[in-house]
């Protein structure tokens, strides 16, 4: 990995690799890597030998960006059970750090709360499958981040949603 590359940090969605920094924890110097993460212009720092472990990985081609509307086009998988269920199922697709992933959870969720508000928790879920899957469409399509989010909501068929404050 260098300076410049653009991964997908699972749970965080896709950044730029800004610098590397030596830092002391508890006596002992590791370097990390800085990233720069597109929304909310997040930084987050990765000791350098736990890259691996973290699941970092390279975005998806631009031909891949056809599977990715394919599964937000495609119909909602009705999972079974209850929320609880539900939020877990979910929260397990996204730990994954798969765009494939991360584009599913984002359709059922956002069908689902389309029709029936849904829960705080899975509310949560939605808004980072969201980030997760905007932040590499918006290095992979070269787009602004407002425009792939309107894209997005325009293959799901939703109305833009409403913010999570409101």
């Amino acid at each position: 990995m260098n300076i410049g590359d653009k991964v997908v940090y699972p749970m965080h969605g896709a950044g730029e690799i800004t610098g590397v920094e030596e830092n002391e924890v508890g006596g002992v110097v590791n370097s990390y890597y800085i990233f720069r993460l597109p929304m909310g212009n997040m930084k987050l720092m990765l000791p350098v030998d736990k890259v691996e472990e973290a699941g970092l990985r390279e975005l998806i081609t631009p031909a891949q960006v056809d599977e990715v509307v394919e599964i937000l086009t495609a119909e909602t998988e009705q999972i079974p059970g209850s929320w609880n269920k539900r939020f877990h199922t979910n929260l397990e697709r996204l730990k994954t750090g798969n765009i494939f992933d991360a584009a599913a959870v984002a359709r059922n969720l956002s069908r689902q709360n389309n029709k029936k508000k849904i829960s705080s928790g899975e509310r949560r879920l939605l808004d980072l499958s969201r980030q997760i899957l905007i932040s590499e469409l918006v290095y992979v399509c070269n787009k602004s981040p407002e425009e792939i989010t309107e894209w997005i909501d325009e293959l799901i068929d939703v109305a833009p949603l409403e913010s999570a404050e409101e």
